[in-house]
């Protein structure tokens, strides 16, 4: 009598990775997440590791998290996977100050971030 199972977030050909907690604001984090929209994994992976970023190792790895959760837990062939959907959100921001002149207070915002990215099989056209 336990639980039944869950269903599945995504669709049967998609599978699905996400990174919190990214120290970078989510305006940057967007960049790198529009470079990589749409393309085949190999070539995502490729403009990732040739990147000049410094977060575009972190979206690299999330990258790899998502094609290995389509091998391993929902047998999608690899080479024919895209990234169907990659997007950003705002996670917590740390506040942090500075003194300033004349007994002010300067706020220093450091933002974090999340990413999730979506990889779809493609189906074979006859």
């Amino acid at each position: 009598m336990g639980k039944e199972k869950n269903p599945r977030r995504v669709a049967e050909n998609e599978a699905m990775a996400k990174l919190r907690m990214l120290k970078t604001s989510p305006q940057k984090l967007n960049l790198l997440a529009g470079l990589i929209r749409g393309k085949k994994v190999d070539r995502a992976l490729n403009d990732l590791t040739f990147s000049k970023k410094r977060i575009a190792a972190d979206v690299k790895k999330c990258l790899q998290s998502a094609i290995a959760n389509a091998e391993n837990n929902h047998n999608l062939d690899v080479d024919e996977l895209i990234v169907s959907e990659a997007y950003v959100g705002k996670n917590l921001t740390m506040k942090r100050g500075r003194p300033r002149a004349r007994g002010r207070f300067g706020r220093i915002i450091k933002p974090f971030s999340e990413l999730t990215i979506k990889v779809r099989q493609l189906e074979e056209q006859a």
